[in-house]
């Protein structure tokens, strides 16, 4: 598992994760889950032609299979921030909700500048060190430009 519940003692204290869920680790091990799945959908690639345009396509199977050191830090970190948001949300125990909330949108805005989309949907995206899938079809990368132009058009009849 990319990230397990002990690490979130770096986001929040043990005994406030223990009061929030109530003990129970289903409850921080689904919080887990749905943070890697959301950080999943950021850096996997869509069918969208615009993906095509030359920007890294990240290997998000490889990125979250890593353990240990061979995680990448800053992901790990925003992981455990979404994962203390949806941790957070079943009560706020000796925690600054606000604290909490900017944790995430600073996750998120980071995952839409490295995703191109949101309010970064025209600007250039950031390109994090991650491992990226192996180079496709170059002739399907030249299908997204078309340049020509029509028949002539004639009144004759």
């Amino acid at each position: 598992m990319f990230l397990t519940s002990p690490e979130l003692k770096s986001v929040l204290y043990e005994y406030q994760l223990n009061e929030i869920t109530e003990e129970s680790p289903d409850i921080a091990e689904m919080a887990i889950n749905a943070a890697v799945e959301e950080m999943k959908s950021y850096l996997s690639p869509t069918g969208q032609a615009r993906w095509r345009d030359g920007r890294p396509r990240y290997d998000v199977a490889a990125i979250f299979a890593a353990l240990g050191s061979e995680r990448n830090a800053l992901i790990l970190e925003l992981s455990k921030s979404i994962a203390l948001y949806y941790v957070c949300r079943l009560a706020n125990v000796d925690i600054m909700q606000e604290r909490v909330q900017e944790r995430y949108d600073r996750a998120i805005d980071w995952l839409e500048k490295v995703a191109g989309v949101g309010k970064y949907a025209n600007a250039p995206s950031i390109a994090p060190n991650l491992p990226l899938l192996p180079a496709g079809d170059e002739e399907t990368a030249l299908q997204a430009f078309r340049f020509g132009s029509r028949e002539k058009f004639n009144h004759d009849f």
